[in-house]
């Protein structure tokens, strides 16, 4: 019978996080301060242009009216000037070519006042233009301030907490009314995520509690040298099952509170959190027959030790699980490149169709298995990863691997 045909493997995808690029040129982007200031300056710069031509256009017409001598020179005689080099020379010379002269002179007197009159205003609105886009730049600033404390406000907000407010003064207008906006909205969302909290806290005692009275009545069956084989077993079952129960509260409730950011963040360095994940699955590891390898570089990010262990953890379990029998292999590494700090998770096993990634990252979601029943986990592993990474600002992305297996990347911000 022959076997079907693999699925055809994704396009490779990029290895690092395009987002996270800083611009070439992070002082050219056409900000609203800039643009403001460009109109300001620009509009004073075209307004002194219309300004100068009307000038220059006044004072050419004043000065070509009457474009003649008022007086002519009748008869012959010497003519001299300290500001007219071009008159005749000699003691007798005609009146019309004296007439002529005079009017050349004057002429070129007047195109050299007209001349050094644009030179000196152009040299003036030139001095005026770099004045007025200084001057436009700082008011830009000035009308812009309360939308840069605005933005900083919800910068904070979303690095650290709630509890933060913008609470801007000024005038009644539009940006006072943004302000008082997001002040409410901050004010709701604070109430809604203390409510979460409040909740998760709840739910976290009234579950584990009875939870961990079943474990304690069960192992206390269980240690009754008397009780009858039948009544061992059922509470094995009764046992695992219980512990099953733990482990899928444990990850809801980790799941409930990885998807809000981390507010205390300590230097993490990934390649220790790897090798701590694979510390704990090398048993499991050896006993399935799977090889753990791979080179771990240093790479240290801002956040929380725990959960990013558990996210090396479910990615390394799953590895481990989902993998062949016999001959398998997992490579676990961790690096620091393009300013992210990246754990890569690659591993052999069945073949995984291009179209059914995203799913895996969808609670109580597995490949190609049962939704309950499964001894490979409670399905939320992925999830609490995925959720973890983006609770310390980074992603998580898997791609099929050609011949079988997942590749699995975490990349993180240094």
């Amino acid at each position: 019978m022959a076997s079907t045909p693999a699925p055809p493997a994704a396009p490779p995808k990029p290895t690092w996080d395009p987002r996270k690029v800083e611009p070439p040129f992070p002082w050219l982007r056409p900000t609203i301060r800039i643009r403001l200031t460009l109109l300001y300056g620009g509009m004073f710069l075209i307004a002194g242009i219309l300004l100068l031509s009307i000038i220059y256009l006044l004072a050419a017409q004043a000065l070509n009216v009457g474009s003649q001598l008022p007086f002519t020179i009748e008869g012959g005689s010497k003519v001299s000037s300290d500001t007219c080099h071009n008159l005749p020379t000699g003691t007798r010379v005609p009146a019309d070519q004296v007439n002529a002269a005079l009017n050349t002179c004057v002429n070129d007197l007047r195109q050299n006042a007209l001349d050094n009159l644009l030179s000196r205003s152009l040299l003036a609105l030139l001095g005026l233009a770099v004045i007025a886009f200084a001057f436009g730049y700082a008011m830009a600033g000035r009308v812009l301030s309360p939308l840069g404390r605005i933005t900083r406000t919800a910068r904070r907000v979303a690095g650290t907490d709630l509890t933060r407010r913008i609470e801007l003064d000024g005038p009644d207008d539009e940006l006072k009314e943004l302000s008082d906006t997001f002040d409410e909205m901050l004010d709701r969302l604070e109430r809604a995520f203390t409510a979460q909290q409040r909740f998760v806290g709840n739910a976290s005692h009234e579950l584990r509690t009875p939870l961990a009275i079943n474990r304690t009545l069960l192992e206390v069956h269980l240690s009754d040298p008397g009780a009858p084989p039948e009544l061992h077993q059922l509470g094995k079952t009764l046992l695992a099952t219980n512990e099953r129960s733990e482990q899928l509260v444990e990850g809801l409730l980790l799941l409930a509170r990885s998807d809000n950011q981390i507010v205390e963040r300590k230097p993490v360095d990934l390649a220790e959190v790897a090798d701590r994940a694979v510390d704990q699955v090398l048993a499991e590891a050896d006993a399935k027959g799977v090889e753990i390898r791979g080179e771990r570089g240093a790479a240290v990010v801002q956040g929380n030790g725990v959960l990013l262990e558990r996210i090396a953890l479910n990615l390394v379990q799953n590895a481990v699980r989902y993998n062949v029998p016999d001959e398998g292999w997992v490579e676990v590494t961790t690096e620091a490149q393009h300013g992210q700090a990246v754990l890569l998770v690659t591993n052999t096993g069945p073949v995984v169709p291009a179209y059914e990634i995203d799913n895996l990252f969808e609670p109580f979601r597995r490949l190609r298995t049962e939704r309950t029943g499964s001894d490979k986990g409670v399905g939320l592993g992925l999830s609490i990863a995925r959720s973890v990474a983006r609770a310390h600002g980074g992603r998580i992305i898997a791609e099929p691997r050609e011949g079988g297996g997942l590749v699995m990347r975490v990349t993180l911000p240094i």
